[in-house]
């Protein structure tokens, strides 16, 4: 299991800041500050932003109302089904997840996914801390059951880059969602996020990551070497190894 941040660490992190306020850029040395394993490292920084970031999100929901119209010059009474758009607060899927896989939560949400994917995430993420942006974690691996509950529009519950079966499951997660928790409210940080995905598509190359659907869902990252990249990028060529952009040092 990654070790958490310690509390005196913790407190003096910009990545364990209350959302709602611009974080400056992490510097390196905090990340690696008494750590000895490169993995460690990178999975106490990811944990950190992960931890901070609300899991918030807007569903479609319908409902059936009786409305009165005219047919045939005669006012009937039918029943129309309406669309209506509610807030959903998402924080109880990952820990129900990791519950049903039997683990704890930072080995589910970060075990799960593909190492080099997970080392450019590290360098993308901190990258954006130090361009003055205040990322965030929404969702990184899951698997299954997790894509059963999730909402929206969504792939098939074995097909999920995630981690679905079909995809190569644990171990073997090849998308996140990440967003900004810069500001006080949602709307703000709504606001902040659509900064931080245009900062991701001018930036995310050099990273070796992308958003595969932009506008359709637009927290999703991914590789760019990958399939699901090249699937809705024509053009793009996916790679049977994932490692190919050559990672920073860290």
């Amino acid at each position: 299991m990654p070790p958490t941040l310690p509390e005196q660490q913790a407190a003096q992190s910009p990545a364990t800041r209350e959302p709602g306020r611009a974080n400056p850029a992490l510097d390196s040395t905090e990340v690696l500050d008494e750590c000895l394993v490169v993995d460690a490292c990178i999975d106490r920084y990811l944990w950190a932003l992960y931890q901070r970031t609300p899991k918030e999100d807007t569903v479609k929901t319908q409902e059936q109302r009786k409305v009165t119209v005219k047919r045939k010059g005669k006012l009937v009474n039918v029943t129309r089904t309406f669309a209506k758009l509610a807030d959903e607060d998402f924080s109880w899927k990952d820990p129900k997840a990791a519950e049903t896989a039997g683990m704890p939560l930072v080995d589910y949400v970060l075990g799960g996914m593909d190492r080099d994917f997970k080392l450019r995430l590290f360098h993308l993420l901190h990258a954006a801390e130090q361009a003055g942006l205040s990322p965030g974690i929404t969702s990184a691996f899951r698997d299954n059951y997790r894509q059963s509950i999730a909402s929206g529009l969504k792939a098939a519950n074995e097909r999920s880059y995630h981690g679905g079966s079909l995809r190569g499951g644990y171990g073997h997660g090849l998308a996140a969602d990440v967003v900004s928790v810069n500001g006080a409210t949602r709307a703000q940080r709504l606001t902040a996020s659509e900064t931080f995905w245009k900062w991701i598509d001018a930036h995310g190359k050099e990273f070796g990551i992308g958003r595969p659907y932009l506008g359709r869902d637009p927290p999703h990252v991914a590789p760019i070497d990958g399939k699901e990249y090249a699937d809705h990028h024509p053009g793009t060529k996916a790679r049977q190894v994932v490692a190919t952009a050559k990672p920073r040092h860290v």
